[in-house]
């Protein structure tokens, strides 16, 4: 039994422990598919989200390496392909951006130290199990966020595809300063970069379905066409090598050091973790939102699941294994993971198998990208983040939810025009004004019985029977400290005013909780409807209300009953019409709970 026990806990802090036992010969030889398919895709988008970051395109494929082998141990998604990923990338280049100067050994050390802190934020979320903190971040701020980071991230590249010199970390920064040296434009840069980007558009749509009308089949069609990135790469490289484009002006990647990542701990800097520890809590919060949300999605459609807080260790582990190994953080990439489900990648096994894909790159090929134009890598980003715009979104949610619609668009423009850590925290703040604001003003309805049942609904919306001498109040929300004094004001405007009213019954079907505050707002309610000679009840009340209720002085107090049912309480209390009501199902109504 003690050994059952010790296994269980095991197998929740290593989940390889439980795919692990049952891995067998089909299903390594489909991770290995995928992983292959996966390799071929990643290698320039390693290079490119590390050019992304401002960092040398090497530490690209070091966060590529073991932080896929530290997901495999840890991390419950069976499809989820971690590395480095635009927005985290982008984040990055502004955290580091502000402590050192880009292409000095101080940015790289920064960036190491944001991975390692960012691991152990994640890793203590997941073992104090406060995966519940992501929930600040609603769809519609983070699909905002993503949406205004995807512009500026296309907007950035733009230099690079011209060929010239500019800098800044929002819209308008970016825009004044590209546009302020258009006339430098490198006229071969601008030819490889918008070549590269017509051709990378091209293959994304249409070159998987021309090779399958010429009989490929379906699987190595897919690896054909995700190798797009591949292609471009090698042909830009053998154009600018053969015409000698460098000396035109085009800037190449340039030497990339040949072999597996340095193992190192990184800097312990009192000042410099202080200074990195909100960007790294930012990072940690949108990489975990963007990577269990994808996890779920996948994991759903093969009837899987995948513990929250498991992944915040997995992704934590991965943080830290890229910090140990020269990397930056990443988290579970959205194209990635959808490549590596699509492949048929059946355990986290697929990863490991990436990174063993990755290493031998860095061991054998990284001399071939000596003349690798940046425009090309420019143009891989461009065409990964634009499939992240999602502009169409505004209209969805403004048709759906005007105050969810008021929280997208401020994070986008906040983000467009002042930088992603502003963004982002504008809309946590203000998606949690909002939720205060709806919940401070909940939704009350006066209810009446629908003839010939014992449902009761709104009177505005339905033809029911109602009492002069009772009046029932549904309110449609918790009631808590912001809403407490809003309902007592409801009270009193409804029943005080009309002399006929002898009994009041609240009806909280809808109410999860009542907290200290919302209490003495039920205290008050009950007093001064006593004092105006109306009686207090209570229908519907959940269970664990009912025992927090009891647990104060409130019943003792209250004028009225607790009724099981709003049809018993109708029935029980409106004299004027009861006689036309069938009897009540035998039950307790004094003091129930529902």
């Amino acid at each position: 039994m003690k050994t059952s026990g010790f296994l269980a806990r095991a197998e929740r802090w290593l989940p390889i422990l439980q795919w692990g036992r049952s891995y067998g010969r089909e299903t390594a030889v489909n991770d290995l598919v995928a992983a292959v398919i996966v390799t071929i895709m990643l290698i320039p988008q390693s290079l490119a989200y590390a050019l992304l970051a401002g960092l040398p395109p090497e530490v690209g494929l070091y966060a590529s390496i073991l932080p896929l082998v530290a997901y495999a141990i840890f991390g419950t998604s069976r499809a989820l392909a971690v590395g480095p990923v635009a927005v985290v990338s982008l984040m990055t280049a502004t955290a580091v951006g502000q402590v050192a100067a880009q292409g000095t050994a101080d940015y790289l050390t920064a960036a190491i130290v944001l991975a390692f802190l960012s691991g152990l934020i994640l890793v203590a979320l997941g073992v104090f199990r406060l995966g519940f903190l992501a929930n600040f971040l609603s769809h519609p701020v983070i699909g905002g966020f993503i949406t205004a980071s995807g512009l500026i991230i296309a907007a950035s590249q733009l230099k690079h595809i011209l060929g010239i010199q500019a800098s800044g970390h929002n819209l308008l920064d970016l825009a004044i300063s590209i546009g302020g040296r258009l006339g430098e434009t490198n006229w071969p840069t601008l030819a490889i970069g918008l070549g590269a980007l017509a051709f990378l558009f091209w293959v994304r749509k249409n070159l998987k379905p021309l090779l399958l009308r010429v009989g490929l089949n379906r699987r190595l069609a897919d690896v054909v066409a995700k190798a797009g990135p591949v292609m471009a790469v090698a042909v830009t490289i053998g154009l600018t090598a053969g015409l000698g484009l460098q000396e035109a002006g085009v800037k190449i990647v340039g030497q990339v050091p040949q072999g597996l990542p340095p193992f190192a701990v990184p800097l312990f800097d009192a000042g410099l973790w202080q200074q990195l520890l909100v960007p790294a809590l930012l990072i940690s919060v949108v990489g975990f939102v963007e990577s269990v949300s994808v996890a779920q999605t996948l994991a759903a459609k093969k009837r899987q699941r995948i513990d929250p807080d498991q992944e915040l260790v997995g992704l934590g582990a991965s943080n830290i294994a890229a910090s140990v190994s020269g990397g930056y953080p990443v988290t579970g990439g959205f194209a990635r993971s959808v490549v590596n489900f699509d492949a048929g990648a059946e355990t986290p096994a697929a990863g490991a198998f990436t990174a063993v894909g990755i290493a031998l790159a860095t061991l054998f090929l990284t001399p071939l990208l000596y003349f690798l134009p940046t425009a090309t890598l420019a143009a891989t980003i461009i065409v990964a983040v634009l499939s992240l715009v999602d502009l169409r979104a505004l209209k969805r949610t403004w048709d759906y939810s005007k105050a969810d619609f008021a929280a997208m668009a401020a994070t986008i423009l906040l983000t467009l025009g002042y930088g992603v850590e502003a963004g982002i925290i504008a809309g946590v703040v203000l998606s949690l004004a909002l939720y205060l604001f709806k919940t401070s003003r909940p939704h009350i309805a006066i209810v009446g019985q629908v003839p010939g049942s014992e449902h009761f609904r709104n009177v505005k919306r339905h033809k029911v029977i109602t009492s002069e001498q009772v009046v029932t109040l549904r309110v449609d929300e918790s009631l808590y400290f912001a809403n407490a004094r809003f309902l007592e004001d409801k009270v009193y405007d409804l029943v005080i005013g009309d002399p006929k009213v002898r009994h009041f019954v609240l009806m909280c079907s809808a109410v999860n909780e009542i907290d200290a505050s919302a209490l003495e707002s039920l205290e008050a309610i009950n007093h001064r409807l006593q004092d105006a000679g109306v009686s207090f009840h209570l229908s519907e009340v959940k269970g664990p209300v009912m025992d927090r209720l009891k647990r104060s002085h409130f019943l003792d107090q209250l004028t009225g009953r607790v009724f099981l049912s709003q049809y018993d309480a109708f029935r029980a209390l409106a004299a004027d019409v009861s006689r036309d009501l069938p009897p009540a199902k035998p039950r307790d109504t004094q003091v129930a709970a529902k």
